[in-house]
C-alpha cells in the first residue's frame, strides 16, 4: 500500500486538509502533519534553531493517523518525512488551502513551501489550494478526477529537483467551471498591488499592517489568468 503524507499551512483544523486526507484515502495509507495554529504566508521557513512540540491528535476522517506539531509548515513536512511516517512517503499532499496560490503568491506560500520541501525530500508533491467563497464546491466536484490524472503520472517516478505539481480551483459557481487548464506557466505578476497602513501609538514607536488593493497584473496564459477564467489551473512549480 502507498503511503501518503498530508500538510498544510492553515492548521489542523482547517476543514480543507480534512476533505483532502477523505479522498487521498482512496490512494493508500494517509498521515496528517499539520501546524498547531495558522502558518499562511509562512513560505518555506523551518526551524532549526528550538524543540517542536508534537502531539497526535484525534481526526475526524477514519483510519488517518493525525499530529499537530508547533512548527512552520516545511516542518510538518520534515517530521512527516524523517519521523512520523513508517518508512518514506511514495507521495505528499499539501493543502487544501484556503485562497489561491498562484502568480507571485507562491513565494509566500506556506502550502507551496511545505510541498517544495517534499520535493527537496525526493518525494513527489502536490500543492492544492481553492477560492475562499465557491472554490471548495469546486475542489469537491472536480478533486478525484484531478487525483487520478496526475498521481500515476508522478508517483514511483523520480523527482525533478525543487520540481511540485501546483493546483488551484476558480471561485465560481460549479456550473461556471470551464474545464482545466494543464501546464499553465506561473505568472510573474500578482493579484493584489501592496501597501502598509502606518498606527502611530501613544509610545513614540508606530505599527505597520499591510494593505492591498485587489489588482490583478499577469502576462497572459497563465496560472492567473486560468483561474479569474474559471478553469482550474495546474501547472509545475520549479524553485
Amino acid at each position: 500500500m502507498k503511503k501518503i503524507l498530508i500538510v498544510n499551512d492553515d492548521g489542523i483544523d482547517c476543514d480543507g486538509i480534512v476533505r483532502l486526507a477523505r479522498n487521498a484515502q482512496k490512494y493508500g495509507k494517509v498521515w496528517v502533519v499539520a501546524p498547531a495554529t495558522q502558518q499562511s504566508g509562512a513560505s518555506h521557513s523551518a526551524n532549526f534553531r528550538t524543540a517542536m512540540r508534537c502531539r497526535r491528535v484525534d481526526f475526524p476522517v477514519d483510519g488517518v493517523e493525525a499530529y499537530t506539531l508547533e512548527g512552520a509548515p516545511a516542518d510538518c513536512t520534515r517530521v512527516g518525512v524523517l519521523k512520523i511516517v513508517d518508512g518514506k512517503p511514495d507521495l505528499l499532499l499539501s493543502g487544501i488551502n484556503y485562497g489561491y496560490n498562484a502568480g507571485s503568491d507562491t513565494m509566500y506560500s506556506g502550502t507551496v513551501g511545505a510541498a517544495v520541501e517534499g520535493a527537496f525530500q525526493g518525494i513527489p508533491s502536490i500543492a492544492l489550494s481553492e477560492g475562499t467563497e465557491h472554490g471548495p464546491e469546486v475542489a469537491d466536484a472536480y478533486i478525484e478526477q484531478i487525483l487520478d490524472e496526475i498521481i500515476p503520472d508522478i508517483i514511483d517516478k523520480p523527482v525533478e529537483k525543487f520540481e511540485i505539481i501546483n493546483v488551484n480551483f476558480p471561485d465560481c459557481k460549479l456550473e461556471d467551471v470551464k474545464g482545466i487548464k494543464r501546464d499553465v506557466p506561473v505568472s510573474k505578476g500578482v493579484v493584489f498591488t501592496d501597501d502598509y497602513t502606518r498606527t502611530d501609538l501613544e509610545d513614540g514607536s508606530w505599527e505597520y499592517k499591510v494593505s492591498g488593493v485587489f489588482e490583478i497584473k499577469s502576462e497572459g496564459g497563465t496560472d492567473l489568468d486560468a483561474i479569474f477564467d474559471n478553469y482550474i489551473a495546474i501547472g509545475r512549480l520549479r524553485v
